[in-house]
């Protein structure tokens, strides 16, 4: 039972401080295991389109690779050295160089776990109603950056600019001031309160190279024609109801 409730407030500990929705972090009991050690698994969670289903713009090939094998990676890692800190409960100071360590595992994949949670959602085929820009989340573009030519630019723009290596690009809103505005997190660090995510871009190489080399901006060019315009649009509209963070 303490281990169950372990897993349940590390669960509550991502949504408080991130802010995000325990809908995109996909976690149940393993029934293979919970019957024998009570321990709950974090999962992977499936794509509601075809491996295929964003093709030209992103590869068939890619998305198996990136969901079936990075994504896995971070669930597994973060499943891992959460059991690893379970059986340290308990022992003395001499394990504290370990569990800082196994602590910097487990930062390090829920945040990939996080981060791709919501990047899955967020993205849809292309030509489908999912994929136009749309509701509230439209106007207040249209309002802020005048078209979403205008807007797609700014925004390519501030990724290209400030992740230089491995990182993530995202358009976020403020709980606080309901603004919409554009950030970026190196590595897979996630959006922390008092920002959302509105919609996300992952420019890890392993999200576009077999397709587009070390082009980033064919990639953020392409990426765009499978954006999921109505689930941001729903995260932007849950921003605009969210409590306060200050």
């Amino acid at each position: 039972m303490k281990l169950i409730y372990l897993t349940i407030l590390f669960a509550a500990t991502c949504t408080a401080e991130y802010g995000q929705s325990l809908d995109d972090l996909p976690k149940l009991a393993d029934n293979s295991t919970s019957a024998s050690s009570g321990i709950a698994k974090y999962i992977l969670p499936s794509l509601s389109y075809p491996h295929n289903a964003l093709e030209p713009h992103i590869s068939e090939e890619i998305m198996k690779l990136h969901h079936g094998a990075h994504h896995q990676a971070y669930v597994d890692n973060l499943n891992a050295a959460l059991e690893e800190l379970r059986a340290l409960e308990g022992k003395g100071m001499q394990e504290k160089g370990i569990r800082e360590g196994l602590e910097e595992t487990v930062k390090f994949n829920r945040g990939g776990h996080i981060n791709h949670s919501l990047f899955w959602k967020g993205l849809a085929p292309a030509n489908t109603p999912e994929s136009s820009l749309q509701g509230d989340l439209e106007k207040v573009i249209l309002e802020k950056w005048g078209s979403a030519e205008k807007f797609s630019e700014a925004f390519s723009g501030t990724i290209l600019k400030k992740v230089r290596g491995s990182g993530w690009g995202w358009v976020v809103c403020n709980v606080d001031t309901r603004e919409l505005s554009f950030e970026t997190t190196r590595d897979q660090d996630p959006v922390a309160l008092p920002q959302v995510v509105v919609l996300g871009i992952d420019m890890w190489e392993h999200a576009y190279y077999l397709q587009y080399y070390n082009n980033k901006k064919s990639y953020l060019k392409a990426i765009w024609n499978v954006l999921n315009w109505k689930e941001a649009n729903e995260r932007y509209v849950a921003c605009l109801k969210h409590p306060k963070a200050s």
